[in-house]
Order: C-alpha cells, then sequence, then structure tokens
C-alpha cells in the first residue's frame, strides 16, 4: 500500500511520540521480561515467557504499523483551506432538521477522531455527506438509525 495518508501536524507529533514509546519504553521492557522468562527453566512449560513472546509479537506488530503509517504520512497545510465548501480540517456548524438541534464538528483525518472533542473522522456517514457542500445546503445523511437532514449553517477553520 502506497496510499498517502493527511495528518495535522499534531497529529503526526503524536503518532511519532507513539512510536518512540513503544520503540524505546515497552520494546526493552518486553524483552527484559522474556529474558527473565527465559532464566526460568524449560521454556515449553513457561507460561510467563509465552506470554512475554505473545506481548513482544504484538508490540511488533505495532510498532511496523506506526512506521508505515509515519511513512506515508504527509502533513495537511492548514493555511491553504478555504471555508466556501465543506473539506477536511473545517469547523462545520450543522443542525438537525429532525430535532432542530444544532451540532458544530472538526473533519479529521481518520487516526485523529475524538468525539468527544467533536473531532469527526471524514470517512465517518456524517462527514462524507457534508464533504463539498456549502453553508445553506441541507443534505440527507444516512445513519444507523435512519436518513437524517442536516443544514449546514456555518463553515470555518
Amino acid at each position: 500500500m502506497t496510499d498517502i495518508i493527511y495528518v495535522t501536524e499534531d497529529g503526526l507529533e503524536k503518532l511519532k511520540e507513539e512510536l518512540n514509546q513503544l520503540r524505546n519504553v515497552e520494546r526493552p521492557r518486553i524483552s527484559s521480561q522474556i529474558a527473565e522468562a527465559r532464566d526460568k527453566g524449560d521454556l515449553s512449560e513457561n507460561a510467563e515467557y509465552s506470554a512475554a513472546k505473545e506481548a513482544q509479537g504484538l508490540l511488533e506488530l505495532r510498532i511496523s504499523k506506526l512506521e508505515e503509517t509515519v511513512a506515508r504520512a504527509r502533513i495537511i497545510d492548514e493555511s491553504k483551506i478555504d471555508t466556501s465548501s465543506v473539506k477536511i480540517l473545517n469547523r462545520v456548524k450543522i443542525k438537525n432538521l429532525k430535532t432542530n438541534a444544532v451540532m458544530e464538528y472538526q473533519l479529521v483525518p481518520e487516526n485523529e477522531a475524538d468525539l468527544k472533542n467533536k473531532k469527526l473522522a471524514v470517512g465517518s456517514p456524517i462527514a462524507k455527506g457534508l464533504i463539498g457542500r456549502r453553508i445553506g445546503d441541507v443534505v440527507d445523511i444516512e445513519v444507523p438509525s435512519g436518513v437524517i437532514p442536516f443544514e449546514i449553517i456555518d463553515i470555518s477553520m
């Protein structure tokens, strides 16, 4: 896979911090657990050794995936994003026309989504329905509970 992954500068920094933590803290910790378990004798009946080896495999898989993500990551230039229509990194204020509830979300790359902080992944059904739309547009978005009409009230950075 050579697909580019778009991230914010903060998002890339968090990925690099996690990768650094896994390489420099977790990897040595698991290596020492394996060494301790190995010192206890017969490896064929050593549950600690088996658990440590399994943890090592999962850690190496996570490190590999993070390395690939960082290598494919491209930082989105926030200064070049306009607000004439909904795009990634825009803040979008929408109104649910069924309930009149007004919500505001920022559309972010998949790995930065955080609903508690009102950061909606661009791959989510709501975000997909909003991308490319303009203020005043009414969009019918299919969600698990049915189709909900939303009106775009504002687009900002």
